[in-house]
């Protein structure tokens, strides 16, 4: 693969990008004019502009005319933290703590990769939908979802509206028992990226995660997109084994120090994933 040199303005504004997040320039701080930034970095002052105004959309430096260029207090924004070691009670507490908005409902037939990931029979049909979440005003993930039509139909388009998809399956009778989950990376496309309110092209995580019930049926198929700056995945670990089986395994929120397990009847206990060494 051939390496993309990266363009003297893309160059210049993570170099300023970078210092100001790391408060190497403060809030408050003055940069130099265009022309002492062109002769600093030996760069024309068309690439200089370009770069600050770059800043400027990102919300990092604020341009005053006739006073000059400011940096703003660019502390991270707040976001959410999913748990990968209990993902479907964090799946619930995240619906609660945000908010959705439901941009299309209906029901088709089941794409092949759907089919197979769900176990639908033949010509089964699905209930597709797809949402935007926000954390405050600010959208930060974009779903869409494959449910089972024979489940779909428990629920209405205004419950999904309001309600988390996950609460309206266990109330219609699903018991969520375990889920499979693979996250990378891709980048926004042009919808997308208006959706989410981010440049064509920036990076996002890309997440897609099917969730089975207490008898190994597949009720439940999203594939998301994440925003970096607003959504990371964490995992507690320890230690696990004797010798050369020892290896890093998941820590359950119901195993942390001061947690409390609790049974819940007729509930299938989740499968832990185990991670090999490194």
């Amino acid at each position: 693969m051939v390496a993309i040199e990266p363009s003297k303005t893309q160059r210049l504004y993570l170099l300023l990008k970078e210092q100001i997040l790391k408060g190497v320039l403060s809030p408050g701080h003055r940069l130099p004019s265009e022309p002492q930034l062109a002769a600093q970095h030996r760069l024309s002052r068309v690439t200089i502009r370009r770069a600050l105004e770059g800043l400027e959309q990102d919300g990092l430096i604020r341009r005053q005319p006739g006073a000059g260029t400011f940096v703003l207090d660019a502390r991270p924004r707040k976001g959410v933290v999913g748990d990968l070691s209990n993902m479907l009670a964090h799946l619930v507490a995240m619906g609660r703590a945000t908010r959705a908005k439901l941009l299309s409902f209906s029901y088709q037939p089941s794409p092949p990769a759907v089919s197979v990931a769900l176990k639908l029979a033949d010509g089964e049909r699905v209930q597709h939908s797809i949402r935007v979440r926000y954390i405050d005003d600010t959208p930060f993930s974009h779903l869409t979802t494959y449910v089972p039509e024979r489940i779909g139909v428990t629920y209405s388009e205004a419950d999904l509206a309001s309600t988390p998809l996950l609460t309206l399956l266990e109330r219609s009778g699903v018991v969520a028992d375990r889920a499979s989950q693979t996250v990378t990376a891709t980048l926004a496309g042009p919808e997308i990226a208006e959706l989410l309110q981010v440049e064509i092209g920036s990076p996002l995580l890309s997440m897609t995660r099917v969730v089975y019930d207490d008898h190994g049926r597949g009720v439940e198929y999203l594939s998301a997109l994440y925003r970096p700056d607003l959504h990371s995945f964490q995992m507690e670990m320890t230690r696990t084994g004797i010798g050369a089986e020892r290896r890093w395994s998941p820590v359950s929120s119901l195993t942390r120090p001061g947690a409390e397990a609790k049974p819940i009847p007729g509930r299938g206990n989740l499968r832990r994933p185990s991670i090999t060494p490194l």
